[in-house]
């Protein structure tokens, strides 16, 4: 993989003392803070929308076969879905840059299982296919294949849909979904980079003069030497490893 590092060949701030500097952080925060309750406000706006029904008995495919909706839940109330794009038959550096950068940062469950959420990726792509490439990646989400049923699912939306579900009973209703930028939630790396000096690094941003814009919006921004940039640290590890072996084998080209 190509080493992305840079030196200080970029225009950096200006150096002043602590006071200073305090001052004018403090001014930022304050804004920062009206920021943080503006979104507190529209998260309350979120959980008084009214909801839509679903059919509780669409059909997914999971690691045992055929699934319903409601069984996705895993027995809890409520459920958060990833859609993942699927490009059916290509290798894994031709799979969706966009979806791994967000849905590969989904990690740790055990905070949502405590709040009765069940989180769960919906692949847009068949079953056995698309699950060698959540092993590749190292993910350990349930995986569903929503190939068949994502009409049914998804009425007319299509890329980069995260959407949120309840369960009364044997009942489902869809409450809220997102896309675009709506899902950079998933994404905490955004949120860490949007706190350092040069941001995101990606052009469409207000920044400096001389600051780094090194990267379109156009999926070169997740993408590196070719391939989603979360998979060079796997094949980095030992690109002959059964698991990698096995994608190859899966995929045409290479893994």
């Amino acid at each position: 993989m190509m080493d992305r590092c840079f030196s200080t060949t970029f225009s950096t701030p200006e150096v002043v003392d602590r006071t200073t500097w305090q001052a004018e952080l403090d001014a930022l925060r304050v804004r920062e803070k009206a920021h943080t309750r503006e979104g507190d406000a529209i998260a309350a706006a979120r959980r008084r929308l009214p909801m839509v029904e679903l059919d509780a008995t669409v059909s997914l495919t999971g690691q045992h076969g055929p699934v319903t909706l409601l069984e996705v839940f895993e027995g809890r109330s409520q459920l958060i879905a990833y859609f993942h794009m699927w490009q059916a038959g290509r290798p894994a550096a031709g799979q969706c840059e966009g979806c791994t950068f967000c849905n590969g940062q989904v990690r740790e469950l055990s905070y949502l299982h405590s709040r009765d959420v069940t989180y769960a990726t919906f692949c847009q792509g068949p079953y056995d296919e698309s699950v060698r490439y959540r092993d590749f990646m190292g993910w350990d989400v349930p995986w569903y294949s929503a190939q068949d049923s994502a009409d049914a699912l998804l009425a007319g939306r299509t890329r980069f849909v995260l959407a949120s579900y309840l369960r009364l009973g044997n009942r489902v209703f869809e409450t809220y979904w997102s896309n675009g930028r709506g899902v950079e939630v998933m994404a905490p790396g955004y949120g860490l980079l949007d706190m350092t000096v040069y941001g995101r690094q990606e052009t469409w941003e207000d920044s400096p003069a001389g600051w780094p814009q090194r990267w379109e919006v156009n999926g070169e921004q997740v993408r590196s030497d070719g391939r989603p940039t979360a998979q060079w640290s796997r094949l980095e590890t030992g690109s002959s490893d059964d698991l990698a072996e096995g994608l190859a084998a899966t995929f045409a080209g290479t893994p």
